[in-house]
């Protein structure tokens, strides 16, 4: 079982692809919470030259009040991380996490299943790119 699936597309820029990602999540009932601008943050940090990579941590405010009331300690494993990476000139890959394979660690048949409705619906979200 792989940890994510993934998307490679074309892109003008990464801020534009972030965009319809932003847009495609919103479409499956998820916002954006976090953002992590991991070339900003390696050059600021370690001076070192990295392509255009974000992270954004993606939430569905309905599946995560679910899972957390029946495991609390699954918000170590939250949110959704979604990916957006350069992988030179115009090609972009998108990727989710696979939330199947993340919460299988859990061991709990309640947040096995809606970790498989959450893994649909970011799947749909990558269709729509």
């Amino acid at each position: 079982m792989s940890y994510y699936q993934s998307k490679v597309l074309k892109s003008e820029g990464i801020a534009s692809l972030r965009t319809k990602v932003e847009a495609g999540l919103k479409e499956v009932g998820f916002g954006v919470l976090t953002e992590i601008d991991i070339q900003a943050t390696m050059k600021k940090k370690l001076y070192k030259d990295y392509p255009p990579f974000l992270i954004l941590g993606a939430c569905n405010p309905a599946f995560a009040d679910k899972v957390l009331t029946a495991e609390p300690h699954v918000g170590t494993l939250l949110p959704c991380n979604v990916t957006i990476r350069s992988l030179g000139g115009d090609d972009y890959e998108v990727s989710i996490m696979d939330p199947v394979a993340a919460m299988s660690v859990v061991r709990n048949p309640a947040i096995e299943e809606l970790a498989g409705e959450v893994r649909g619906k970011l799947m749909g979200m990558l269709e729509l790119l």
